[in-house]
Protein backbone atom coordinates (compact mmCIF):
# COMPACT_ATOMS: atom_id res chain seq x y z
CA UNK A 1 0.00 0.00 0.00
CA UNK A 2 1.24 3.47 -0.89
CA UNK A 3 2.69 4.83 2.19
CA UNK A 4 1.21 8.18 1.48
CA UNK A 5 -2.28 7.01 0.99
CA UNK A 6 -2.13 5.45 4.44
CA UNK A 7 -1.33 8.35 5.76
CA UNK A 8 -3.98 9.99 4.62
CA UNK A 9 -6.40 7.18 5.98
CA UNK A 10 -5.11 7.59 9.38
CA UNK A 11 -5.38 11.36 9.56
CA UNK A 12 -9.14 10.82 8.56
CA UNK A 13 -9.33 7.84 11.00
CA UNK A 14 -8.34 10.23 14.00
CA UNK A 15 -10.29 12.92 12.58
CA UNK A 16 -13.52 10.65 12.66
CA UNK A 17 -12.86 9.57 15.65
CA UNK A 18 -12.49 12.52 17.34
CA UNK A 19 -15.68 14.06 15.80
CA UNK A 20 -17.38 10.64 17.35
CA UNK A 21 -15.59 11.03 20.49
CA UNK A 22 -16.94 14.72 20.90
CA UNK A 23 -20.65 13.60 20.01
CA UNK A 24 -20.57 10.44 22.01
CA UNK A 25 -19.33 12.69 25.24
CA UNK A 26 -22.10 15.33 24.93
CA UNK A 27 -24.28 12.56 24.52
CA UNK A 28 -23.90 11.25 27.86
CA UNK A 29 -22.49 14.56 29.71
CA UNK A 30 -25.41 17.17 28.81
CA UNK A 31 -28.23 17.77 31.01
CA UNK A 32 -31.66 16.24 29.97
CA UNK A 33 -34.29 18.99 30.83
CA UNK A 34 -37.26 18.44 28.89
CA UNK A 35 -39.08 21.43 28.61
CA UNK A 36 -42.56 23.00 26.56
CA UNK A 37 -40.81 26.23 25.85
CA UNK A 38 -37.66 24.02 23.86
CA UNK A 39 -39.85 22.66 21.73
CA UNK A 40 -41.57 25.77 20.33
CA UNK A 41 -40.27 27.67 17.34
CA UNK A 42 -36.66 29.85 18.57
CA UNK A 43 -36.54 33.43 16.91
CA UNK A 44 -33.38 35.22 18.07
CA UNK A 45 -34.39 34.70 21.92
CA UNK A 46 -37.66 36.19 21.39
CA UNK A 47 -41.22 34.61 21.64
CA UNK A 48 -42.79 34.32 18.06
CA UNK A 49 -46.15 36.88 18.47
CA UNK A 50 -47.57 36.41 15.43
CA UNK A 51 -47.84 33.57 12.79
CA UNK A 52 -44.77 32.41 10.52
CA UNK A 53 -47.03 31.69 7.66
CA UNK A 54 -46.64 35.31 5.93
CA UNK A 55 -45.72 36.40 2.36
CA UNK A 56 -42.25 38.38 2.37
CA UNK A 57 -40.47 39.85 -0.42
CA UNK A 58 -37.59 37.63 -1.80
CA UNK A 59 -35.49 40.67 -3.56
CA UNK A 60 -32.77 40.72 -0.63
CA UNK A 61 -32.31 37.03 -1.21
CA UNK A 62 -32.17 37.30 -4.62
CA UNK A 63 -29.51 40.40 -4.91
CA UNK A 64 -27.60 38.20 -2.14
CA UNK A 65 -27.54 35.33 -3.97
CA UNK A 66 -25.97 37.62 -6.71
CA UNK A 67 -23.40 39.55 -4.56
CA UNK A 68 -22.57 35.48 -3.55
CA UNK A 69 -21.76 34.66 -7.02
CA UNK A 70 -19.60 37.47 -8.11
CA UNK A 71 -17.67 37.34 -4.57
CA UNK A 72 -16.61 33.84 -5.38
CA UNK A 73 -15.83 34.41 -8.77
CA UNK A 74 -13.50 36.96 -7.56
CA UNK A 75 -11.91 34.83 -5.51
CA UNK A 76 -11.45 32.37 -8.53
CA UNK A 77 -10.19 34.89 -10.68
CA UNK A 78 -6.96 35.79 -8.68
CA UNK A 79 -4.64 32.77 -9.94
CA UNK A 80 -5.30 33.92 -13.38
CA UNK A 81 -4.70 37.54 -12.48
CA UNK A 82 -1.90 36.84 -10.51
CA UNK A 83 -0.58 34.74 -13.64
CA UNK A 84 -0.96 37.83 -16.20
CA UNK A 85 0.55 40.56 -13.27
CA UNK A 86 3.94 38.27 -13.61
CA UNK A 87 3.80 38.22 -17.19
CA UNK A 88 3.30 41.63 -17.52
CA UNK A 89 6.37 43.79 -19.53
CA UNK A 90 7.02 46.74 -20.42
CA UNK A 91 4.94 49.17 -23.50
CA UNK A 92 6.26 47.28 -26.39
CA UNK A 93 5.70 43.81 -24.98
CA UNK A 94 3.18 41.72 -26.55
CA UNK A 95 3.14 38.95 -23.90
CA UNK A 96 3.73 35.68 -23.34
CA UNK A 97 1.41 32.76 -24.47
CA UNK A 98 0.34 32.10 -20.38
CA UNK A 99 -0.56 35.64 -20.21
CA UNK A 100 -3.17 35.50 -23.10
CA UNK A 101 -3.98 32.10 -22.21
CA UNK A 102 -4.90 33.71 -18.50
CA UNK A 103 -6.92 36.36 -20.28
CA UNK A 104 -8.73 33.90 -22.59
CA UNK A 105 -9.72 32.13 -19.01
CA UNK A 106 -11.13 34.77 -17.41
CA UNK A 107 -13.35 36.63 -20.11
CA UNK A 108 -14.42 32.34 -20.51
CA UNK A 109 -15.26 32.31 -17.10
CA UNK A 110 -16.71 35.90 -16.68
CA UNK A 111 -18.96 35.74 -19.67
CA UNK A 112 -21.65 33.01 -18.51
CA UNK A 113 -22.02 35.45 -15.13
CA UNK A 114 -22.36 38.56 -17.51
CA UNK A 115 -24.64 37.08 -19.66
CA UNK A 116 -26.61 36.08 -16.29
CA UNK A 117 -26.41 39.43 -14.81
CA UNK A 118 -27.59 40.86 -18.03
CA UNK A 119 -30.84 38.72 -17.68
CA UNK A 120 -31.59 39.52 -14.12
CA UNK A 121 -30.52 43.33 -15.23
CA UNK A 122 -33.03 43.44 -17.82
CA UNK A 123 -35.49 41.22 -16.17
CA UNK A 124 -35.62 44.26 -13.43
CA UNK A 125 -35.13 42.07 -10.81
CA UNK A 126 -32.19 43.77 -9.47
CA UNK A 127 -34.45 47.50 -8.75
CA UNK A 128 -35.71 47.13 -4.81
CA UNK A 129 -39.10 48.45 -5.73
CA UNK A 130 -40.46 47.03 -8.68
CA UNK A 131 -42.81 49.80 -10.84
Amino acid sequence: MNPEFLTVLVFLAIGAGFVFAALLAGHFLRPRVPNKDKGTIYECGERPFVSAWFNFNPRFYIIAIIFLVFDVALAVLFPPLSVISNHVGGPGDAGSPDKWAAVGAILFFLSPLSLGLAYVWGKGDLEWLKK
